[in-house]
């Protein structure tokens, strides 16, 4: 069957449905309302700036502007308006594009200076029909800076009959020179109810029958773009036969079932490697991308974050009611730690996939790095563990008093505690037996037989200042788990003692008597750590040389000492050879 030569020829919906007045925009309340005021006050002003995504309107906006500003309505005897009739002969021929004397540039494909002088030379002229000359400029922001620089003086003060329509994508790269010339407007995402009543609207003026969960899905993928969800509403209406329904979207937009999606998403939160990697190769066989199937993990994963925080968040109109029940329950159960680390994995997983040759293979690395690391408790939970281990766990360098070392919750580990409990008093029933508070204290600082194992946990805690502190202001003088008396340096705080006791409570549970002494200390740990340079340093200024250098320049300090071998050393390895030691086989990511 052939069309007939007069058959009108086929035009996408996203041009057929552009709108054509601002009764017919969507989603743009506010600059819509701001406009009309404008038009009805007489306060149009010289240059307009449309701002937001792609798909929004703006250029849309544009051409409607210039046709309320030049139209005459039907009888002709019309002025400026907000509501242009569409019907005079400046109305049609701005809508078909070809009216004199409203100029449509793309800055995109005419970034010169030149471009913009023909602009700036055609401006002094009167419009050849219409009640103002109007410049529209798309993706202004891709002039050269010499571009904006020659238009500046000509937007600050036009001829009474030029207008300029400005639209772009990027606005914070268009010169704030040029941005204060004109009144901006900030076209919004279109929020998904208004968007899902569009394309409903859309599809039924075509005839086409489309389900509500595919109206969803085409809404959730156009992102707030009404062009982006008309052209995926086209291609939809194409695909289906009959009904168009969510598994023939998903197969035409590559993605995987949603539902899908949150069973593989609780397979790898369970840990459930095997099952997980079976459950993606299926998706797989399916038609789902792996690109997609990842990028839709972490689109979950962040809605049930935002709804653990929000749950309002979860009335979602794109989202099924059996996913909303799923994604409040989820985010009842999951930490937000799981779900941030779970984040983390997730955008360096698709920065791996879409880099790599096989994205198949690299999404099966991922699910299994994620599944293995689902229920791996993160390091602060595992120092708490060690801290609240029983005094049988040996901390490193101190073994059980029973002779056995295990993990924590062992036999082994728990052999010493039990002997305690049991251990009567030489048989005698009265024995007075530890209470629980001395014997819980007792396990705890057991676990802290030496100085050197507080300076660990200060660490390991990651409390910067006293752990300096500690290094160099503390002179240990006598030291017993539960128990430290040191002689402060010259520059300890005051509060050292205090701080330290406060700590070391709060760390380990039981109180410590933290006391100062005025002599018996011994060196810093910073003096220790640095003896050895300080003797290289001490043995150096004998030198004949050296002390004629202090003799000449009081104030001088030796920085480094060096011995012959080591410069020697360094001299060898400067005259080997370069090797690119930059690419390890071995080295993990």
């Amino acid at each position: 069957m052939t069309e007939s030569p007069d058959a009108p020829a086929y035009q996408v919906l996203a041009r057929k449905y552009r709108p054509e007045t601002f009764a017919d925009l969507v989603g743009q309340d506010a600059m819509v309302r701001t406009l009309k005021n404008a038009f009805e006050a007489d306060r149009i002003a010289q240059a307009f700036i449309m701002t937001g995504i792609r798909g929004t309107g703006k250029t849309t906006t544009a051409r409607i502007i210039a046709k309320g500003m030049n139209c005459i309505g039907p009888d002709g005897a019309g002025g400026p308006t907000t509501e242009p009739c569409g019907q005079c002969e400046h109305c049609v021929a701005i809508a078909e594009g070809r009216h004199v004397d409203v100029l449509e540039m793309d800055a995109a494909s005419n970034t010169s200076v030149n471009d913009i002088r023909e602009i700036i030379d055609s401006v002094h002229y009167r419009a050849a029909s219409a009640r103002y000359k109007i410049y529209i400029i798309d993706e202004v922001h891709m002039l050269s800076t010499s571009a904006f620089n020659a238009l500046l003086k000509t937007l600050e003060e036009p001829p009474a009959h030029v207008k300029f329509i400005f639209a772009t994508t990027e606005i914070r790269k268009v010169p704030v020179t040029v941005l204060s010339r004109c009144q901006r407007f900030d076209l919004r995402r279109i929020e998904p109810e208004v968007m899902i009543a569009l394309m409903r609207k859309i599809a039924q003026g075509e005839g086409g029958q489309i389900s509500d969960d595919a109206l969803a899905l085409i809404t959730r993928a156009a992102e707030g773009s009404a062009r982006d969800a008309t052209s995926l509403l086209d291609q939809a209406l194409s695909h289906g036969a009959g009904e168009t329904t969510a598994d023939q979207v998903r197969a035409m937009l590559g993605l995987a079932d949603r539902g899908r999606v949150l069973d593989l998403f609780d397979m790898i939160l369970r840990g459930a490697a095997a099952e997980a990697l079976s459950e993606l190769s299926a998706q797989y066989a399916d038609g789902a991308d792996p690109l997609a199937v990842l990028r839709d993990l972490a689109e979950i994963t962040h809605w049930v974050s935002v709804i653990k925080i929000t749950p309002e968040a979860a009335e979602d109109p794109t989202v099924s009611p059996d996913e909303r029940t799923r994604g409040l329950d989820m985010a009842g159960k999951l930490p937000m730690r799981v779900l941030t680390r779970m984040w983390q994995m997730l955008l360096k997983a698709l920065d791996e996939v879409a880099q790599a040759p096989n994205a198949m293979m690299a999404a099966e690395m991922a699910v299994i790095r994620l599944t293995h690391v689902a229920d791996l408790p993160p390091p602060g939970d595992l120092v708490k563990k060690l801290q609240q281990a029983p005094a049988g766990f040996a901390s490193a360098g101190a073994p059980a008093a029973g002779g056995g070392a295990s993990a924590p919750g062992g036999a082994s580990a728990r052999a010493p505690t039990q002997a305690v409990v049991s251990g009567g008093g030489g048989g005698g029933g009265g024995g007075a037996a530890a209470p629980a508070q001395e014997l819980q204290a007792d396990q705890a600082l057991a676990r802290y037989a030496r100085f050197d194992q507080i300076v660990d946990l200060i660490r390991a805690n990651r409390d910067v200042k006293l752990l300096v502190e500690i290094e160099t202001c503390l002179r240990l003088a006598k030291y017993q788990p539960g128990r430290i008396e040191f002689q402060p340096t010259e520059q300890a705080p005051q509060d050292l003692a205090a701080r330290l006791a406060g700590k070391l409570q709060l760390w380990t549970g039981v109180r410590w008597a933290v006391s100062l002494v005025n002599e018996g200390g011994g060196e810093t740990i910073a003096e220790l750590r640095d003896a050895d340079k300080r003797a290289l340093e001490e043995e150096a200024k004998q030198h004949p040389l050296v002390q004629a250098v202090f003799d000449a320049f009081p104030q001088a300090q030796i920085l480094e000492v060096r011995s012959l071998d080591a410069i020697a050393a360094e001299a060898e390895a400067e005259a080997l050879p370069e090797v690119d030691d930059e690419w390890d086989p071995f080295e993990e990511d």
